[in-house]
Parts: C-alpha cells; sequence; structure tokens
C-alpha cells in the first residue's frame, strides 16, 4: 500500500467537537481539553471560534478560552473566523493561526452563513489583509465536499474550484469536508483526485464524519492518493448545527489505532487522548462516540 510514512493530525474536538453540544461547557472545562490535547502530543489544536453567540452559543467565551490556555512552545491553536469582525477578535485574543471556511454548495453556504460561495470570498479580503499584517496563518475549510443536506450530490470540480480560490487567496493549507458523512472511499478519491488538479496534493487536508461509518474507510483511500493530514475529534465528538442527525467527526482514538496498527507516525499519545475524551464526555454526561474510546474506557473499567 502506498501510504505516507507520517500524518498530521488537526484536532479540532474543542471547536467542530463541542460548537454542536447543547449542554454547555465551562471555560475551564475548554481549557483542561484543550491544554490536555496539547500535552497528549497535538501539534495543532482548534481552540474555538470568533462567530455571532446568537448563530453558536458554545463559541461565545473564546476569547476566556485563548486567555487561558497554556500555550505550549510548537503547538498552534488555531481560531474559526466568519468576518472581519471575527478576526478582529482572534487579533486581540493573540491568536497566531486562523480558519475561513466555505462551502462547495449554494444552498449550504447560504445557510452556514447567511451569503452565497463568491459573498464568503469577498468577506475574505479583509480577513486576509488583517492576518497578512499580523502575521498570523490562514487554513481554509471546504464544507459538503461530497453530499449537501439541500442540494444533494456535489460535483468534485465545483469541490475543486472552490478549494483553489481558498490556496490561491492565500490558505496555507484547504480541508475537504465530508460535513453529512455520507461519502464513501471511491466517491472521496474522485474528490481529492479532481482538487489535486488544481492545486498541490500536500497542502490537502481531509475532514471526514461518521455518520455512516465509513470515515476510516475513506481515510485509507485517500491516504494511497497522497493526502497525509487529518482532522480528528477527540471521543469522536460533533456534528453540525447546519444539518440534522449529522454524526460527529472520526475520533481522534479511532484514527491513532488505524495509524499505529499501520506503523505510521503521527506523535499523539493514544492513552492520553483518551482520558481527555473520557473527562470531556464526564462533563457532557455522554458517552465518548468513538470505538476505540469505548473499548479503552471498557478495558480500564475491568
Amino acid at each position: 500500500m502506498n501510504y505516507p510514512k507520517r500524518v498530521r493530525l488537526v484536532e479540532v474536538g474543542p471547536r467542530d467537537g463541542l460548537q454542536n453540544e447543547a449542554k454547555p461547557v465551562s471555560v475551564e472545562a475548554k481549557v483542561a481539553l484543550i491544554d490536555a490535547l496539547a500535552a497528549a502530543g497535538h501539534k495543532t489544536v482548534e481552540a474555538g471560534s470568533f462567530v455571532s453567540p446568537k448563530w453558536i452559543p458554545q463559541m461565545a467565551d473564546t476569547d476566556r478560552v485563548m486567555a487561558e490556555i497554556e500555550r505550549k512552545p510548537g503547538v498552534s491553536y488555531p481560531v474559526l473566523v466568519p468576518n472581519k469582525q471575527g478576526v478582529n477578535g482572534a487579533i486581540e485574543a493573540r491568536c497566531g493561526e486562523i480558519a475561513v471556511f466555505t462551502a462547495a454548495s449554494e444552498a449550504f453556504c447560504r445557510k452556514n452563513t447567511n451569503c452565497s460561495i463568491d459573498e464568503s470570498f469577498e468577506r475574505f479580503a479583509p480577513v486576509m489583509e488583517a492576518a497578512q499584517r499580523h502575521g498570523m496563518k490562514v487554513r481554509g475549510y471546504v464544507s459538503t465536499v461530497i453530499a449537501c443536506p439541500y442540494d444533494g450530490k456535489v460535483a468534485p470540480e465545483k469541490v475543486a474550484d472552490v478549494a483553489e480560490r481558498l490556496f490561491r487567496m492565500g490558505c496555507y493549507e484547504v480541508s475537504l469536508g465530508d460535513t453529512i458523512g455520507v461519502g464513501t472511499p471511491l466517491e472521496c478519491v474522485a474528490m481529492v483526485e479532481a482538487v489535486a488538479e488544481k492545486m498541490p496534493r500536500e497542502k490537502l487536508a481531509a475532514h471526514f464524519h461518521d455518520t455512516y461509518g465509513q470515515s476510516l474507510a475513506n481515510i485509507m483511500a485517500v491516504m494511497e492518493r497522497g493526502i497525509a493530514v487529518f482532522d480528528t475529534a477527540v471521543a469522536g465528538l460533533g456534528g453540525c448545527p447546519y444539518a440534522r442527525g449529522t454524526s460527529g467527526n472520526v475520533g481522534t482514538e479511532d484514527v491513532i489505532y488505524l495509524m499505529n496498527g499501520l506503523g505510521i507516525v503521527h506523535g499523539v499519545d493514544l492513552d492520553a487522548v483518551a482520558q481527555a475524551g473520557r473527562a470531556i464526555c464526564t462533563e457532557l454526561g455522554r458517552e465518548p462516540a468513538s470505538k476505540v474510546a469505548q473499548a479503552l474506557k471498557a478495558k480500564q473499567a475491568v
């Protein structure tokens, strides 16, 4: 198999994982989670987002979270920003990295950001300018790269066009998100190949949700095509506020277990991540969605 020798795991649990939880999570619990994930070996931990609390109330305290986390040398703590107001919040919080987001589907983009795809790029212009001025790295997200809950199947060429625009605009990396988790390996490979015709493959990341249990198969399929960066969420937390019934992100524990079995280097400690996942799930009053997290918890109980 033509797998990479090393992969980078981008931990999105503290933002993409928690944003859809109904139960409010305290600043202290978020800070403890982020610090534990960084201590486990993650080099990128998505810490929050500067979006309107009216839309995503769970992220209303990102400024306090950023003020209280222990910023580990060599670790990036990106925050999601939708517009100029968001990037101003990131600047005030002394963030070194931000992320911008759009979609490959017009209907989802309008539902998620209240604007068209073209209008989302217009909003990015002042964000990119401010980021450059303040020395912040910018990562790009593309949602609905396989299908949209409103528009149905999304053409790979459409995904490629949007991803290329983000890259040309100045995003150092573009994360391709199967937001509703409907993709299968062949579809994901076709999508990645279409995008790789428009921008460098090594600048791409994959972001899979596990609604139909296909995440690990999809990861293996796109790894064979040279993708070596994966967004994962501790305990399999997450979902999407704008897509009902969507399961969480692929569990960090599940991906680490897979990579360990394949002998692929990633630098993250499985037991430490599982412990962080158990702690946040206790806070949330729920069980981990990650199969590996469940197995380790049962093993520990015995």
